[in-house]
């Protein structure tokens, strides 16, 4: 058996033993015994239950049709503040999802910074790696076009602090009993896109336009898509 099929096999059953017992209850032992190979072996491929977990959740963002459209996208302002809406739609909504999936791993996420912090150090690469050069390389455009003011000299820092922004926005919602009760709820996607918006530099007429206009049907396809 080649290595790639080896890989793909391996992942497969991880999948369904992650499906079956959530990332506590599987082990590597059991994904090895699933997949009819050693333990051994299986640490050939990933170092860690850790390593498995964040390339399943790599492999189901890559397979997003809808995210692969928004990367598809040419960098520019426009690009900008439909990815920074995603991200907001996201975050904000992580516990309505079905199952409560991201909600789960959004804790996992935060449980790992408190431990050892190899999940997390592993789902942020794979984050920076898919969206932070789309969103760096749009600020680079809107900067260059006059409709945003540099902030610092690192723009992926910026992406990082509207990651961790919402990342914790999410954290007070996850509760049965919301941690925090957000004012005005109904605006609240719209605040905290102008407040993600400006803290990145863009001018508030450009924030108006993109925000108050009409999305084409791609645009909204777009903006439906999960990210990390």
């Amino acid at each position: 058996m080649t290595r790639d099929l080896r890989r793909e096999l391996i992942l497969g059953a991880a999948k369904r033993c992650f499906a079956r017992n959530g990332f506590a209850g599987t082990t590597t032992k059991s994904v090895a015994t699933a997949a009819s190979i050693s333990e051994g072996l299986l640490f050939k491929h990933f170092p860690s239950k850790s390593a498995l977990y964040a390339e399943i959740l790599a492999e189901e963002c890559e397979a997003d049709p809808a995210l692969m459209h928004l990367l598809d996208l040419p960098p520019s302002t426009e690009t900008l503040v439909v990815v920074v809406r995603n991200m907001v739609a996201h975050f904000l909504h992580v516990s309505d999802q079905p199952e409560h999936c991201e909600a789960q791993r959004l804790r996992l996420l935060v449980t790992s910074q408190l431990d050892d912090g190899e999940f997390a150090r592993l789902v942020f690469e794979k984050i920076a790696g898919l969206v932070g050069p789309k969103f760096a390389a749009s600020l680079e455009r809107a900067v260059a076009a006059g409709e945003a003011t540099r902030v610092g000299r690192e723009p992926m820092n910026l992406f990082w602090f509207t990651h961790h922004t919402l990342v914790t926005t999410a954290l007070t919602r996850l509760s049965a009993v919301p941690c925090l009760n957000y004012g005005d709820a109904a605006d609240l996607e719209r605040q905290t896109c102008e407040y993600i918006l400006r803290g990145i530099g863009l001018n508030n007429d450009v924030i108006a336009a993109h925000l108050d206009r009409e999305l084409s049907p791609e645009q909204k396809r777009a903006e439906t898509t999960e990210s990390a």
